[in-house]
């Protein structure tokens, strides 16, 4: 057999994978969302990412409105 199988199934199969939708479940998403919030209050982090980046500054040693 040659190639002409073989691209025939891997167009076929990339098909497939563009227009597949699957269901999305709003809800599950949204308690997981949720529940990722709550457990960063738990442990105290009120501003996720702006805040603890702030602490390492001075570590890499980078200006404060320096972005890499």
């Amino acid at each position: 057999m040659g190639r002409g199988r073989q691209k025939a199934k891997a167009t076929r199969q990339a098909r497939e994978i563009k227009y597949f939708s699957p269901q999305t479940d709003y809800s599950a998403l949204e308690r997981e969302l949720s529940s990722a919030k709550e457990r960063r209050a738990q442990r105290g982090d009120s501003q996720p990412s702006e805040d603890r980046r702030s602490e390492h500054i001075d570590e890499y040693d980078l200006d404060p409105g320096e972005d890499r």
